[in-house]
């Protein structure tokens, strides 16, 4: 794992295929001011990453942001159990072999309220989205919201026709948009832009997101970058 700043890490997972195309996967690591472990996107667990986690503390919150973000959630919680486990209302649908906490909106639970931020994306029936932001180290966290592909990534991974899209698509650096059917599906605008003002009113620092080049400054110049296709 990879320590971003007092009490955030993240841990880079596998290379995984989501409709035929390769994509990185990350998760983040917070240890809340109770020495409690809050895990986003759970990625796949392996010794080493456990180590690591067993050595900054113990995992209480699996946190799914999306109902594309769920599947080693049983896999950590079978290895914590008592872990507690978080998503939209979404994401609970789709997984309901394993139990939830009440679904996650626009307020904080109290288990990471003063803390961590959170702001409910759900513009489009196509897929829904909390966007979090860690408020000491001010990082913004973001799933699908912004993917941020390097080219050099590209190149090595995504081969034939589908080399060609992911520039004109937005989901490289120097945009880092939403996927391009995503975006074309939030028919809830105002909805969607006052929820875009809310995420730049944070001003962070960072943004991280689950699929591409993170970024370590900046962060609201590049959010308001990656949101300009939102008109």
């Amino acid at each position: 794992m990879e320590k971003l700043a007092d009490n955030i890490w993240i841990a880079e997972g596998d290379i995984v295929d989501f409709h035929g195309f390769p994509y990185p996967t990350r998760s983040v690591i917070i240890r809340l001011a109770g020495g409690e472990l809050w895990c986003w996107s759970p990625i796949a667990l392996t010794p080493a990453l456990k180590d690591a986690i067993d050595r900054i503390g113990k995992p209480k919150h699996l946190v799914s942001p999306n109902k594309i973000h769920h599947l080693y959630l049983q896999d950590w919680q079978a290895v914590w159990p008592d872990a507690k486990l978080w998503g939209p209302a979404s994401t609970i649908r789709k997984r309901s072999d394993l139990s939830f906490e009440a679904p996650l909106d626009n307020e904080p639970p109290a288990a990471w309220q003063g803390e961590i931020d959170q702001i409910w994306f759900n513009g489009s029936p196509l897929l829904d989205e909390i966007v979090f932001f860690h408020r000491s180290s001010e990082t913004a966290i973001l799933a699908d919201l912004s993917e941020n592909f390097s080219n050099a990534f590209i190149r090595q991974h995504w081969k034939g026709w589908k080399r060609w899209i992911a520039k004109p698509w937005g989901i490289t650096e120097g945009k880092g948009y939403a996927p391009l059917e995503w975006r074309l599906s939030f028919i809830r605008r105002k909805a969607t832009r006052a929820a875009r003002d809310r995420l730049l009113a944070w001003n962070p620092v960072r943004v991280i997101m689950a699929h591409g080049e993170l970024q370590r400054e900046n962060g609201r110049a590049f959010l308001e970058r990656a949101f300009a296709w939102l008109s």
